[in-house]
């Protein structure tokens, strides 16, 4: 029974990250993820409570799995972004799930609270030990980081969604990602030689 319970609950996150990729919380509807599951509607809301907490719960998996799979790199940048780049290439539904959470909830929680200040920790000793420029500031220089590496997934001029990301993937996606490196490799660099600090 409790192989059965994880299974039906790792099919109901499942559909409920193609729900709220789809349609942000506001639009998504317990229903069709029940039915995209082959789960009993009662069910999910037993196992995560209200469609709010099922999100939240889809957002915090998809936050860990990335975090585990892109590790922080603050000595290098472009490695790392070119990573990020990778990991939203390989499933661009995250960028659509976490641009609904920023237009729906747009505070920021304690856990990236606390990401975001070991991320800066790490950035302020590698600007002290000379690896990374220290001409911006930290909170700059991760906030354009994290930029460039999403820019081809949110400007509109990437991938369409549906059948049109594979495609834009296979043709587009080693030369946007080499855009991305360069310019992370440009932005955070150390210094040249006898420049002005």
């Amino acid at each position: 029974m409790a192989r059965d319970s994880h299974a039906t609950r790792a099919r109901i996150l499942e559909a409920a990250f193609d729900e709220f990729a789809r349609y942000g919380i506001a639009g998504a509807r317990v229903d069709r993820i029940a039915e995209a599951a082959g789960a009993n509607k009662r069910m999910i809301y037993v196992y995560y409570g209200n469609k709010e907490q099922l999100f939240d719960q889809v957002l915090q998996e998809a936050l860990e799995k990335g975090a585990e799979s892109v590790p922080f790199d603050a000595e290098d940048l472009p490695g790392y972004a070119g990573a990020i780049f990778d990991h939203l290439a390989a499933d661009p539904r995250l960028v659509r799930l976490v641009m609904w959470r920023r237009l729906e909830r747009p505070e920021v929680t304690a856990p990236e609270a606390t990401s975001y200040g070991h991320k800066l920790a790490a950035l302020e000793a590698a600007q002290g030990a000379g690896l990374v420029d220290p001409g911006y500031a930290p909170a700059d220089v991760l906030a354009l980081v994290l930029a460039l590496a999403q820019a081809w997934f949110t400007t509109g001029i990437g991938p369409a969604g549906g059948d049109g990301e594979a495609d834009w993937v296979r043709e587009h996606r080693d030369r946007h990602r080499a855009a991305v490196v360069g310019a992370v490799a440009r932005l955070s660099g150390p210094p040249a030689p006898g420049a002005a600090p």
